[in-house]
């Protein structure tokens, strides 16, 4: 059978980023009107109310390429082959990407009211842990090589909370959570498209267009922020992305097991902040989740480089370590 038509990807990457771009604007005045915004203070930089917008209009980009390929898929507008593998794909991964879907809006949520009212710290972790638990009821769980349930829950929670707070931690500075999101994307889609997961692969290019298209309004000077329920989302949807592609098979010649690590490899960066900033914390005797100058971003950042330099490299880091995945 002939492969699945690339220009498929292109139109859910183009798709989430137009619908993402062109919605900002939009979200942004309602943002302004609702008095949704960053206001200046203790460690930021602005000098004026930022609307935190960003989290809507992603989220709005993907839901426009969800929307548009069940229209597409249902009006007969793209070849039979391409209907079957879809509908192969979602039959098999429908309860999946519906918990992923309200997984996505429940984070999306529970960071605008973190925005809003500076959540106590247990009460936006016990939330972001009843979020991972019901995504991983619902299939989308770690397995690696051990053959218990329990393990997978396990895993697949700590997962998805270590990479959503390590993607919310990270949006210290203009540009960098969203485009370290990007970069993620591009190598898990990839990596999922290459290797005949069609359906992943159109999910993570979806991503991928969304950040793309705000990005522009965020780097190198920004007239929105993400927010925290932009980093939480961003933070999900990585997490989940990053378990749905078969990186291992039980099979003889299956891609070789350290291929499990690849997600690790893509969002080293993240994950390598997080747990500096964690252990420094930490180690003097601090919360972990309250926020310093301590991330890499802000030690590179008191260099020569500067803020927009310090970004641009950790973008660049993010690149190579993703490429060895490829």
């Amino acid at each position: 059978m002939p492969p699945f038509p690339n220009n498929a990807y292109l139109l859910a990457l183009v798709g989430a980023l137009v619908a993402a771009a062109l919605s900002l604007p939009l979200w942004r005045a309602l943002c302004r009107r609702w008095n949704w915004v960053d206001e200046p203070g203790h460690r930021k930089i602005h000098h004026t109310p930022i609307p935190l917008a960003g989290g809507w209009a992603v989220f709005t980009g993907l839901a426009a390429v969800l929307a548009g390929g069940a229209l597409a898929v249902a009006s007969g507008w793209i070849d039979t082959q391409s209907v079957e593998r879809l509908s192969y794909g979602l039959g098999k991964r429908a309860p999946q990407l519906i918990a992923i879907f309200l997984g996505a809006a429940a984070m999306l949520g529970l960071g605008a009211l973190d925005d809003r009212f500076e959540l106590k710290a247990p009460i936006k972790f016990g939330a972001q842990f009843l979020i991972a638990l019901a995504v991983a009821a619902a299939g989308v769980r770690i397995t690696l090589f051990i053959p218990s349930v329990a393990f997978s829950y396990a895993v697949t929670v700590l997962w998805i909370l270590t990479v959503t707070n390590a993607l919310n931690l990270s949006d210290n500075m203009n540009g960098l959570c969203a485009g370290l999101g990007a970069i993620a994307a591009f190598f898990l889609a990839a990596f999922a498209a290459r290797h005949g997961q069609y359906l992943v692969g159109a999910f993570g290019f979806a991503i991928l267009g969304a950040l793309l298209g705000y990005l522009p309004f965020n780097y190198p000077r920004a007239s929105v922020f993400l927010g925290d329920a932009g980093s939480h989302l961003v933070g999900f949807l990585l997490a989940v992305l990053s378990i749905l592609p078969h990186f291992y098979a039980e099979r003889h010649d299956a891609t070789n097991r350290l291929a499990v690590l690849n997600p690790i490899l893509v969002l080293a960066i993240p994950l390598l902040d997080v747990a500096q900033v964690t252990i420094y914390r930490t180690a003097t005797g601090k919360p972990f989740w309250i926020g310093d100058t301590n991330h890499l971003s802000h030690r590179l950042s008191r260099t020569r480089l500067g803020k927009a330099g310090a970004v641009a490299t950790l973008w660049i880091a993010a690149l190579l370590l993703g490429a060895l995945t490829l």
